[in-house]
Formats: structure tokens, C-alpha cells, sequence
């Protein structure tokens, strides 16, 4: 009976705006998940599906720590996202209406914003382009890349381009071929934005290490730094996504990103 239970990983399935993760909560517990574990969890088809794996530990100095793994295997620093959804399920549990949560993107603040709307403060944006990281140094305003993006760091690398309509580009191509460009070492994050009204803007992510997703919050903050670094809008900007709607204000103490989560269901993986 022990080893068959030591078989069984239970995990929740949550999303985002469509942005969907499932989320293995380790606290208490000897870790289990690793690059392969998350590979064959990640397969839509042989597995369960996710955009990333976010796994809850014990934290000393936090409320909880979060570790996140995208679909191939690989490790990335931040997921904004799931950070709200696992925040807004932390807040359930514990009565809480504010959290501390640490990531090797650092620690992290989280908040109940009211309506069953869950706020992340996902802390300053990296500008420089040693942060983001680049290759090597450059304006980080406008690359030399056609259609000169601007970079952005948010824990993971991030590329946005601005274009009159988002919803025309080809992401499946432009951003599997954009996600290796040579300045990218760590690879990125692509977006493309396109304003449609006053602090208001249109945008589609190609996720590193996952593909086309239906919404990124990361991805959504560093466009929002970018539009507003750029002149094209102010600080408090709403980002529409293929999933639906985020929040982000650019504010003295960080980024903060605003929007629902959604718990869907929970079930278990046998190892």
C-alpha cells in the first residue's frame, strides 16, 4: 500500500486566461517532480497538458515557494499566472488576504484585489541588457532586429514587438524562430502588441520552452514596461490576450499584475 501511494503524485489543474499549469504541492512532502516527471505530465496527448508545472514547497521566510517548469523540461525563474492562481488557492486555504512568496526570481508580494481577482506584485523590471540578459551590451529600447523590439527582463527574458494588429501575425513562426535569435543566450519570451486605445493594448505571447499560449503574465508586464518605456502609453495599462484581460500598473514598489485564476480540478499522476 506505501509504495503504491508513493507512486501516486496528486496535482490540481488551475489556469489563468486560458494560461493553464498544474500544480504539485510538495509542502510537508519529499520532492518528486523533476525534468522528466514534468515532460510526461506536459504531453496533451499521453499526459495532462500544461503551459508550465508550478511546484509548492515550504518556505522559511515566505508563505510558500514556487518552482516552476515549462513543457520541455526546462526551468524558468517566473510565471506570473500561475503565482496568482496558486496565490488566490494559498488565500483559501490560509484566510489570508496578502502573501509573501519566494522564486528564484526573488520574493514576491501577493494580494486579494476584490471580485475573486487575485494581484501579484512581480517586483522591477530588469532594463539593462546584461538583467534581461543579452548577449552583449546594446540599447535594450530598440534591438537591432527588424522591427526593432525592445527587450525586457521579468525574471525570464522577454522580446516585444510593436505592429499596427496583433491579431495578423504569423506567432507560430515569427516567434519560434524569434525564441533562439543569438541575443537571446537564455532564449526569450515574444510578443507582439499592438495599441488599440488609450493605455490599451492588444497582445500575443510565443512562451519560451512551451509555444503559442492563450495568455502569459509575465510576458503581459514586461509589454506594458515596453509600451511605457516607449512613450505609446502610460504606467496603468490594460493588456488584452488571446484568454482574456490582465491589469498591469508599473508602479515605484514593482509591476503589479491584476486578473482572475480558476481552479478546474484535481487528480493524480502515477509515476
Amino acid at each position: 500500500m506505501d509504495a503504491q501511494k508513493h507512486r501516486i503524485l496528486p496535482f490540481m489543474k488551475m489556469h489563468g486566461l486560458g494560461n493553464d499549469f498544474v500544480v504539485v504541492d510538495e509542502r510537508g512532502v519529499m520532492p518528486r517532480v523533476e525534468s522528466a516527471v514534468a515532460v510526461a505530465i506536459a504531453d496533451r496527448h499521453r499526459g495532462v497538458g500544461f503551459d508550465q508545472l508550478a511546484v509548492m514547497s515550504d518556505a522559511t521566510d515566505a508563505d510558500v515557494h514556487l518552482t516552476f517548469w515549462n513543457s520541455d523540461g526546462s526551468l524558468s525563474a517566473a510565471c506570473g499566472n500561475a503565482t496568482r492562481c496558486i496565490a488566490r488557492y494559498v488565500m483559501d486555504e490560509t484566510g489570508k488576504t496578502a502573501l509573501t512568496i519566494t522564486t528564484d526570481r526573488g520574493t514576491l508580494y501577493a494580494q486579494d484585489a476584490g471580485n475573486r481577482l487575485t494581484a501579484v506584485n512581480m517586483g522591477q523590471p530588469q532594463l539593462r541588457w546584461d538583467e534581461v540578459p543579452l548577449s552583449h551590451e546594446m540599447d535594450t529600447l530598440h534591438l537591432p532586429i527588424a522591427g526593432a523590439p525592445t527587450a525586457t527582463g521579468m525574471g525570464n527574458p522577454h522580446c516585444t514587438f510593436f505592429v499596427d494588429d496583433a491579431t495578423t501575425v504569423d506567432l507560430a513562426a515569427r516567434g519560434a524562430a524569434m525564441e533562439h535569435h543569438p541575443l537571446y543566450p537564455q532564449r526569450t519570451n515574444v510578443q507582439f502588441a499592438s495599441l488599440i486605445g488609450p493605455d490599451h493594448l492588444r497582445m500575443r505571447v510565443w512562451e519560451r520552452g512551451v509555444g503559442v499560449t492563450l495568455a502569459s503574465g509575465s510576458s503581459s508586464c514586461a509589454t506594458a514596461v515596453a509600451a511605457a518605456r516607449r512613450g505609446l502609453t502610460g504606467r496603468d495599462v490594460t493588456v488584452e490576450l488571446d484568454g482574456g484581460t490582465l491589469q498591469i500598473a508599473w508602479r515605484d514598489d514593482g509591476v503589479w499584475m491584476t486578473g482572475p485564476t480558476a481552479h478546474v480540478f484535481d487528480g493524480q499522476w502515477r509515476l
